[in-house]
């Protein structure tokens, strides 16, 4: 039988999101504020039809942040299946919505181009998607949408949707705003420099290409993210201030040691596994409580432990489910210890 989903808001994520569920087979249903937007997806074959489908699997909002919790209300009232979020600020949406079926989530991908013209269906291939379940999550309704996420080519973390809000500042939130800055002085600089952008290459092309994404939208972000954003910023500040001290006095072991810091972390920055031989496999059996299968995804994250595949199969002796999670080998010790300290009973065995 065909797989059904909807997606609500067809800018770049959901555009993209609608192509890439297509070219897996789903029949997907779309709609947005725009007329023409809708009508240019439908025509472009990047939907299947036009509206919300009552009984689909899921259903993906992807509007503006301000706007997302009313709108996964009216949908939670429409549909049956579960519904997810794409915005990259959680902890409103995810304090408003107390339904079960709804899981927050934040697919960390992007394009310099934008709307359905940068609907693309690899977009989220090796991305990072964050998923924010709650105390109200239902451990079926989150492995349902862990499978569907996975199967778009993304590596699901999970974490609590304060956690995400303040990570998120720091490596997303503020370098945009940063990138936007240092654009806005080499536009001041250029009016008495003519060549300056001319110039321009290489590492502040690499800074900056941020900077090229549409404005309308971080005005939302800034508001309902401003805590941990203006945090960020002040952290940034005091480094800044570091570094400008240090450069002004000339003192070149102080300059040393904060380039050296900064490689250090840059070279540790993790990447995704490709290998099987070095993954291992954790079976992990769920005990009768809510959002078990959530804490799993949590605790890698506070442990730096990469998920690579998730999956929940139930044992029919007993109708319980069992998680199997494939990790990394190296750190399958520490997470199957991790767990143990959480009450769980965890086997593992190395795929090779």
């Amino acid at each position: 039988m065909t797989r059904r989903a909807n997606v609500v808001g067809l800018g770049l994520i959901g555009g993209s999101l609608a192509v890439a569920l297509r070219e897996r087979g789903w029949h997907v249903s779309g709609s947005d504020d725009r007329d023409d937007v809708v009508v240019a997806a439908r025509e472009r074959e990047i939907i299947d039809a036009v509206g919300l489908d009552a009984d689909a699997e899921i259903t993906f909002v992807a509007v503006p942040v301000m706007r997302g919790s009313a709108v996964v209300t009216e949908v939670l009232a429409a549909t049956t299946g579960i519904v997810t979020d794409v915005g990259s600020v959680k902890t409103p949406i995810c304090a408003a919505i107390t339904d079960p079926r709804f899981v927050g989530g934040h697919p960390m991908a992007g394009s310099e181009r934008d709307g359905l013209d940068g609907a693309d269906a690899n977009l989220f291939e090796g991305a990072i998607w964050v998923l924010t379940p709650d105390d109200d999550a239902d451990d079926t309704v989150f492995a349902q949408l862990t499978g569907i996420v996975s199967d778009l080519g993304a590596d699901v973390v999970a974490i609590a949707p304060e956690r995400h809000d303040e990570i998120v500042a720091v490596v997303s939130h503020v370098p945009h705003l940063t990138a936007a800055s240092l654009m806005g002085l080499a536009a001041d600089r250029s009016i008495e420099h003519a060549t300056l952008m001319r110039l321009a290459a290489g590492g502040f092309r690499d800074m900056t290409r941020i900077a090229s994404g549409r404005p309308d939208i971080w005005l939302d972000i800034c508001d309902e993210n401003n805590t941990a954003i203006v945090s960020t910023l002040t952290h940034l500040i005091d480094e800044l201030v570091e570094m400008r001290d240090a450069v002004g006095s000339g003192d070149r072991q102080r300059i040393l040691d904060r380039l050296t810091r900064a490689r250090e972390a840059r070279a540790n920055l993790p990447g995704r596994v490709m290998h099987p031989e070095t993954l291992a496999e954790v079976r992990v059996p769920i005990p009768d409580r809510t959002g078990a299968a959530a804490e799993l995804f949590t605790l890698a994250g506070e442990l730096s432990v990469n998920i690579a595949n998730f999956e929940v199969v139930h044992v029919a002796e007993n109708n319980r489910g069992v998680a199997v999670v494939l990790v990394d080998l190296e750190h399958a010790e520490l997470f199957r210890g991790g767990l143990i300290a959480r009450g769980f009973r965890p086997s593992v065995q190395a795929l090779s």
